[in-house]
């Protein structure tokens, strides 16, 4: 099918400002909110994970009538392994989090958000902030440990 060229320099949708429309964004908005959660606890256990593997394993290093491991490293590197995993998941959350909630606020959506006041950060992404930092902090802890 052929559009005519009227077609060609209409907006993609149209956009109305009614409740319907912004009960919608405000339903994409919480769905943004709840994926950033969900994010956040994947991440906090992947760190939480591999900072308890770390400790585990480093009390079985200590025992005295246990025989000792064939490879006593690995279980730093694994646990490392987890921190970095739950610290990249983090990045990525926040990155596609901001991305998304930029999208939501530009262009025609504007005008759907209730009258172009800026909402308040989430709490979600500040918690997210803060929990990168815990992360970096496990992270170089226990690399510090391995060197």
């Amino acid at each position: 099918m052929v559009e005519s060229p009227s077609e060609l320099g209409r907006p993609r949708f149209a956009i109305d400002s009614t409740a319907d429309t912004h009960l919608a964004w405000f339903r994409t908005r919480l769905m943004l909110e709840r994926t950033m959660v969900s994010w956040l606890m994947t991440s906090i256990t992947l760190i939480g994970s591999g900072f308890a593997i770390v400790l585990i394993f480093d009390q079985f290093n200590r025992l005295t009538r246990v025989a000792p491991p064939l490879r006593p490293l690995a279980p730093f590197h694994f646990g490392l392994v987890l921190i970095g995993a739950g610290i990249a998941g983090l990045v990525v959350a926040g990155w596609q989090y901001r991305t998304v909630l930029r999208y939501l606020r530009s262009g025609d959506l504007a005008a759907v958000t209730g009258g172009g006041k800026r909402p308040t950060q989430s709490v979600a992404y500040a918690v997210t902030i803060v929990t990168m930092f815990i992360g970096v902090f496990a992270f170089l802890a226990v690399a510090a440990r391995i060197l």
